[in-house]
């Protein structure tokens, strides 16, 4: 995969698992619907949640963006975060979302309801700014005929954003 397909996959997509180190214990994982542009991916969370505590703690995140179709690819991006508190900011990423999960924009009729949402949630925003990518092309069987000797699999790195 390119650098420019490894960013268009991440546009194309609306859900990942947002990973991050807990305080105690191992790594947590959470399923999240996220927006994105070429440079920065968002997520919306709660200011008392687990992920916003861990990215105040340690900005080094990772997401594994998921193409929602069987049998699933995915890509690795490793973020450096940051927790946004802008209210306006708050919101729009909010909308944004709400969006991505509808399949269309959302009216801003509704936004004073969102907003409603954001000040009783203690909503912020997460600023994700990846920086480097680790992805394995798949290998599936959909058939019998699909185990051959070209069902081999790569190994892998991180590479640049």
């Amino acid at each position: 995969m390119t650098p420019e397909e490894r960013r268009q996959f991440v546009l194309d997509h609306r859900t990942a698992i947002f990973g991050y180190g807990r305080a105690q214990h191992g790594p947590a994982m959470s399923i999240v619907f996220y927006s994105s542009e070429p440079e920065e991916i968002v997520v919306s969370t709660m200011a008392e949640r687990a992920k916003a505590k861990a990215v105040a703690r340690n900005p080094k995140v990772s997401l594994c963006v998921l193409d929602e179709q069987w049998p699933p690819s995915y890509l690795q991006v490793y973020c450096d975060a940051e927790i946004d508190t802008n209210f306006d900011f708050v919101v729009d990423v909010m909308m944004r979302i709400a969006g991505v999960m509808a399949g269309t924009p959302i009216s801003d009729d509704v936004r004073p309801m969102v907003e409603e949402g954001a000040r009783t949630e203690k909503r912020v925003a997460l600023r994700l700014r990846p920086y480097a990518t680790f992805y394995t092309p798949p290998r599936h069987v959909h058939q019998e005929s699909d185990i051959n000797r070209g069902l081999l699999h790569e190994t892998s790195a991180s590479v640049p954003w």
